[in-house]
């Protein structure tokens, strides 16, 4: 430093002790310094005050020289106390050099600049307020200090700082929060530290509300929240713990939808802490703002569902996916639907009162969701009050068809993608049916699903898709090609006895049944669809193929199925598969519980309805001779029955066929034919049943079939034994009369027609092997 510059008013002494590198003696300077600037302030001397501060920052604390820098730190920490409470007036002057010395590169002048600061600080108390933002700026940096002696003095200033704002109500926080937003981003575990503290202390001073601004920090927060140090971790939980509970007292004035995305990000975060509190606050964020979260239901979904696959490892953030899940759910409500169309009333579909609307709702809602509380409600936010709340139900669908397309996505994600579909149909079905074509083919492929909880709820969303009033189209449907043109009303029983029952397939114009629910145009595609996957996978029919037809009868109209599938398959080109699926179908009608109504109907043909269904069904049942046999059973039409065995002898018999014959003999000795077997207690009035199931018998070899049928056989009594007095009195009455409704000449014409057709496909395949053969011979 120049000897001979004037550093007037200081004098020689002054200057060359603030130069000296030993602390005493810069102190002994700095006492002189106090001593002088409380002589200005007594006399008013601002300019000389002023002047000092100049010389100080200047020469000694900006200058190039160490031991300058210390003197001139000291110096201005000694003005400061000079001055008292004036110093408020030099607080900028005073500061800015101090703080430019936190960043110089020797730790010891660090450590120097934060006790001169801490001095003006202290002495300045409330005055520093204005100047808050950079004495926070220069601190966030002192903070990650490696140097544990400034390290130290800075959290002496920090304490002291934090006492001066919380002691005081006029904090500027509308300037403070874009520097936080900016710190709270570091990496440095104290730069964290010092951070969250800050946050803890605002949050607790009453005059400060930092919830205002609490959506522009949050981001900044979680990542903290994945600090490897304990103790950041608990505080910054504590910290969000607290703004959590002011979230909830004071709901009306959060601005949940300015965080919605944020909890998003984090909610899909790879740390468990960071995951699991951000769904905690989505969970409260669902349910205190209500609707206002309905336009982010794509993001939430995207980061809930994966959740809902964890193992016990994750078993809370499972859990609380969970509740967030069905949370967001029930904010989905008819009213987010299109408006009411004007469109005719769908045949047989009667008008659903409100009464009955609400409690299909809640039927439909606990088929899928036996959680649902009716106590739940949400609170919506007054700043929310007049606003349109859209469901952007074209970013619902596209997460939701991903996750289905995803074939590592777990089993329970799946299973509440399904249950997505379901509650839309029910909820907003005309927007969930332009989705439609383009879900339909992706619901089908689900059907292959190894779950059959999967299955079953995939069967649920396409049963509704086949139902809904709101699928009904209306001129030339997806499937009304010439091969595949069907008249719908075919699908439901007649009511009226004055339809004919004579003609052939596809002139039948029957009426709906009021029993019967009436199906859209979605429900024959349905079926045909549901079929070609059958055909194609042949693995998918012998393994769920009975699941899944059961389920539908129970979810639809068994009726309506069994008379669309036979009606489909009246037209099926691939032979092969049309006997597989008939005898499926009939194995299905025959033995499972859930068409106990359905074989009711068909046993006894008393109805025009049960006549209708029996021909449809026969026409189809024809592609297998012997499922059409059991079927005669079935209906009781043992002539028949006995018309169609004495056919057999002109079909190819082979290994399959004597197989099925083996399988019906064992269904005669079920609990389901029952009636048939005591039926041959009456002999006079039966005999063509003892017929037919003598020539089952003649068809059979000699194996344990045969042997059972035989044993049977010979319990058929005597008839003259089993002649009574009354009997002999009273006309027999209890003979099957055939329905004069029914052509059995037309139906035999017409079992012929199809099993000529499976021998002329049978010689074709056959005559392919032999060319085959040939050619290997060559």
């Amino acid at each position: 430093m120049n000897a001979e510059k004037d550093f007037a008013p200081l004098t020689p002494n002054i200057v060359r002790a603030l130069n000296d590198k030993l602390y005493e003696k810069r102190k002994v300077a700095a006492l002189e310094i106090e001593k002088l600037v409380r002589e200005f302030v007594t006399q008013n001397n601002t300019v000389q005050v002023k002047h000092v501060i100049q010389i100080l920052s200047q020469e000694f604390a900006l200058s190039q020289h160490p031991h300058s820098r210390k003197g001139g730190l000291i110096g201005l920490a000694a003005c400061s106390i000079a001055l008292g409470k004036d110093s408020g007036l030099y607080l900028k002057e005073l500061i800015e050099p101090v703080l430019t010395c936190f960043n110089d590169a020797d730790s010891r002048l660090r450590y120097y600049a934060c006790e001169a600061l801490y001095n003006i600080v202290k002495v300045a108390r409330g005055s520093v307020l204005p100047h808050f933002d950079v004495l926070f700026d220069g601190l966030s940096k002192l903070a990650a200090d490696p140097d544990p002696n400034v390290k130290s003095g800075s959290e002496l200033l920090d304490r002291l700082l934090k006492d001066i704002v919380t002691e005081n109500n006029k904090f500027d926080l509308v300037s403070f929060i874009p520097l936080l937003r900016e710190r709270i981003y570091s990496n440095n575990q104290y730069a964290r530290q010092f951070i969250i503290s800050w946050i803890l202390v605002l949050e607790s001073v009453p005059d400060i509300n930092l919830l205002d601004y609490l959506p522009e920090i949050l981001d900044g927060l979680f990542p903290i929240l994945g600090d490897n140090s304990k103790e950041i971790r608990k505080m910054c939980e504590v910290a969000l713990g607290e703004f959590l509970k002011e979230i909830k007292k004071n709901p009306s004035s959060v601005k949940f939808a300015e965080m919605a995305n944020t909890l998003v990000i984090h909610c899909q975060d790879s740390d468990d802490l960071i995951q699991l509190t951000a769904m905690c606050w989505m969970r409260e964020f669902i349910q205190l703002a209500g609707r206002v979260m309905l336009p982010y239901s794509s993001g939430i979904l995207t980061a809930v569902l994966p959740c809902l696959a964890y193992d016990d490892r994750k078993k809370s953030i499972k859990e609380m996916a969970n509740v967030c899940n069905q949370s967001l759910m029930k904010l989905v409500t008819p009213e987010d639907d299109e408006p009411d169309e004007p469109r005719p009333r769908a045949l047989g579909h009667p008008e659903t009162s409100p009464d009955d609307s609400a409690k299909q709702e809640a039927t439909a809602s606990g088929c899928l969701d036996a959680s649902c509380d009716s106590s739940f409600s949400v609170f919506t936010p007054a700043s929310a009050e007049g606003l349109p709340v859209t469901l952007n139900l074209d970013e619902i669908m596209q997460v939701l068809n991903g996750h289905l397309h995803d074939p590592a996505i777990g089993m329970m994600t799946r299973i509440a993608v399904l249950k997505w579909l379901y509650h839309l149909y029910i909820k907003t079905p005309r927007k969930m049916f332009r989705h439609t074509d383009n879900l339909f083919p992706v619901l089908l492929r689900t059907l292959s699903d190894e779950s059959d909880e999967v299955i079953l709820k995939d069967l649920e969303v396409l049963a509704e898709i086949a139902s809904s009033p709101a699928g009904q189209t209306e001129g030339p449907g997806p499937f009304d090609s010439p091969n595949l043109r069907v008249n719908h009303s075919e699908l439901q029983a007649p009511t009226s006895g004055r339809t004919s029952l004579l003609g052939p397939p596809g002139t039948r114009g029957l009426e709906c049944s009021p029993s019967s629910p009436t199906m859209n145009s979605y429900f024959y595609k349905f079926m045909i669809n549901l079929l070609k996957r059958f055909s194609s996978e042949r693995k998918l029919l012998e393994i769920r193929g009975a699941f899944i037809i059961r389920q539908l009868c129970l979810l639809l109209n068994a009726e309506n199925i069994f008379h669309s599938m036979a009606d489909i398959l009246l037209r099926e080109e691939d032979l092969q598969f049309a006997s597989t699926m008939v005898h499926a179908l009939n194995t299905i009608l025959l033995t499972s519980t859930e068409l106990f109504p359905l074989r009711n109907q068909l046993k006894d043909l008393k109805t025009l309805e049960s006549q209708s269904l029996f021909c449809c069904l026969y026409r189809s049942w024809c592609h297998n001779p012997v499922t059409t046999v059991s079927l005669c059973f079935l209906t009781q039409n043992y002539r028949h029955a006995y018309d169609l065995i004495q056919k057999f002898g002109d079909l190819e018999v082979t290994v399959d066929f004597l197989t099925e014959v083996d399988k019906l003999v064992q269904l005669i000795e079920c609990p389901i034919f029952t009636y048939l077997r005591l039926q041959l207690l009456d002999v006079k009035n039966n005999p063509y049943l003892i017929k037919a199931l003598y020539g089952l018998l003649m068809l059979l070899p000699q194996s344990s079939a045969f042997q059972l049928l035989s044993h049977r056989l010979q319990c058929v009594p005597n008839p003259e034994l089993m002649q009574t007095e009354d009997s002999v009195k009273t006309a027999p009455s209890s003979r099957k009369v055939d329905s004069p409704s029914i052509d059995y000449v037309e139906l035999l014409q017409h079992f012929d027609r199809v099993q000529n057709k499976h021998l002329e496909m049978r010689h074709q395949r056959s005559g392919r092997g032999d060319q085959l053969d040939r050619r290997i011979v060559l």
